[in-house]
């Protein structure tokens, strides 16, 4: 089955008000630039949003904040996001905040198909505030409730025709765990290539996972947060 869609807004087209969508990468690496640029334009509103970072101001998801089009975040750093800070010290987007550890197996056991799971993390602090806690082997626990989404933007280096995906070293963290996690999972590739050419062995999600793939376009790759190391004489 060919699962190539040839254009970005054709792939969101059924993105509504009101959906969960998770974003795959790590700071700005690995992230979907092509298709959340895309939903900024089409304009879908009261968006919750699970990814791991807020993107920065006017890039990444970043962009969907300038508009208003997202009402929630599940994120577990934020912290180069000027805007984002504004409008929630503003009460304009409602935040969740997760320890990193915690997020990324909220989401691996949704798309396991796990409900949720005991963690020592956060107990104790006001990430265990309402939830149920619980003693094992002499060591209190923090019951945390699996994530899963309507949608799943992810990307990836390579992609076969099926929806196969390769990604390449810091974009594999949390692209491949939210593309199980999601009842669509749209990947957009840097390259896309005939069934066949990718090495069974490196596949890291298989296409039983992705409904749609695109070949993204001028992907940026932004340094979130330079720093300069200063010369030594």
């Amino acid at each position: 089955m060919n699962k190539v869609v040839p254009d970005v807004m054709e792939a969101i087209a059924d993105i509504q008000d009101d959906a969960t969508i998770m974003m795959g990468g790590f700071g700005l690496c690995g992230i979907p630039e092509n298709l959340i640029a895309a939903l900024c334009r089409k304009g879908s509103k009261n968006l919750t949003v699970i990814s791991n970072n807020a993107g920065v101001d006017g890039f990444g998801a970043g962009l969907l904040m300038q508009a208003k089009q997202i009402r929630k975040m599940i994120s577990t750093y934020v912290g180069e996001n000027h805007l984002f800070e504004r409008l929630v010290l503003s009460g304009e987007i409602e935040l969740e905040l997760n320890p990193q550890g915690t997020f990324s197996e909220r989401i691996r056991a949704g798309g396991a198909g796990i409900p949720a799971f005991y963690t020592p993390t956060g107990y104790g602090t006001l990430v265990a505030e309402g939830k149920e806690t619980r003693e094992f082997g002499g060591r209190m626990y923090v019951l945390e409730r699996a994530l899963t989404a309507d949608f799943a933007f992810v990307k990836a280096w390579k992609g076969d025709t099926l929806g196969n995906l390769v990604y390449r070293k810091t974009a594999r963290n949390f692209n491949p765990m939210m593309a199980t996690a999601a009842r669509v999972t749209i990947a957009e590739v840097e390259e896309i290539v005939q069934p066949g050419e990718l090495e069974p062995d490196t596949v890291h999600t298989p296409a039983i996972y992705v409904r749609r793939i695109l070949q993204g376009q001028s992907y940026e790759k932004r340094i979130e947060k330079r720093t300069i190391r200063k010369a030594t004489p």
